[in-house]
């Protein structure tokens, strides 16, 4: 622009709440939570309520409630093996099927189980081909190994031995070819602060390695316990700030997920205060400002 300067206004991060964060409550709940408290959306998990497998369903709670479904989680849960049927290669396409129809832009998914070999040999290609058929983002999410200590002490013991010893010690990988979906190569992925202090992962650098690939980021915490704790943000040893803070200022063009265990609430009015807490860490944290540009 001659003889002045353009400003140009980034895009705000979307903040949702995954379905999974009212557990045990259902999907309906986490709609009226996001809708209640201000989030953009929900991320639908898909597992064993019949509500949040049937796309009917939660199309009506979309329109009750005017919240969106910003993404799906697809059904690839030890706990959801046999949702929509137990072959997985057919579940992931159902699951972008479903984030189509219910104008999702994105799709989570773990990487295989080891046990899972003739999905996980053609797992990347699959991701490929769908994404090539859809403007659905497939986003292969970070994973964490399985601890030995897990079988021996609480979570305060097990977050110290990490800590002490710098990362989680004796375990073993249930995914293919690893929990790290970035020895891949994917085009896209979804980072989960929660699994990056269970598996010891330095979650910044992690980011940096799926470079412009990050496109969803499970916002939660965790103090490094063998076990996935999905606290609130801010309330473990990651590097939520840092890295929200990070992704304001970039190209980041995805979107936030806050993906938290809240069954410890004893009231739905705790419930909503932790998701509430929640939200506002994302907001403080993923706030943008104007970039000046020419």
């Amino acid at each position: 622009m001659i003889g002045g300067s353009q400003r140009m206004v980034r895009r705000p991060i979307a903040v949702g709440l995954s379905t999974a964060s009212v557990y045990p409550e259902n999907t309906e709940a986490a709609f009226r939570y996001a809708a209640d408290l201000g989030y953009d959306g929900v991320e639908l998990m898909v597992w064993a309520e019949s509500v949040s497998q049937d796309i009917g369903a939660v199309a009506a709670l979309v329109r009750k409630y005017a919240i969106p479904v910003q993404a799906v989680h697809a059904p690839c849960l030890l706990i959801s093996q046999r949702v929509w049927g137990s072959d997985p290669v057919e579940k992931l396409e159902r699951s972008v099927r479903t984030a189509e129809t219910l104008g999702a832009t994105t799709v989570v998914v773990h990487p295989p189980f080891r046990w899972q070999r003739k999905y996980a040999e053609g797992f990347a290609e699959q991701v490929v081909d769908l994404e090539s058929k859809s403007s659905v983002v497939v986003a292969v999410e970070n994973m964490f190994p399985m601890r030995a200590d897990s079988f021996f002490g609480g979570k305060d013991k097990s977050a110290e031995r990490l800590r002490k010893r710098g990362g989680p010690g004796a375990a073993l990988s249930a995914f293919s070819p690893s929990y790290d979906p970035t020895d891949s190569d994917h085009a896209h992925y979804t980072l989960d602060l929660s699994h990056t202090a269970t598996a010891g992962m330095d979650a910044l650098e992690l980011a940096s390695r799926m470079g412009k690939g990050l496109e969803h980021l499970h916002l939660a915490d965790g103090r490094g316990a063998s076990m996935d704790e999905h606290l609130i943000p801010g309330h473990g040893s990651q590097p939520c700030a840092e890295l929200c803070q990070q992704l304001a200022a970039s190209e980041f063009s995805g979107q936030a997920v806050i993906e938290i265990n809240t069954q410890n609430a004893r009231t739905r009015r705790e419930r909503s205060s932790m998701l509430a807490q929640a939200l506002a860490f994302a907001r403080e944290h993923l706030a943008r400002s104007a970039v000046a540009g020419k």
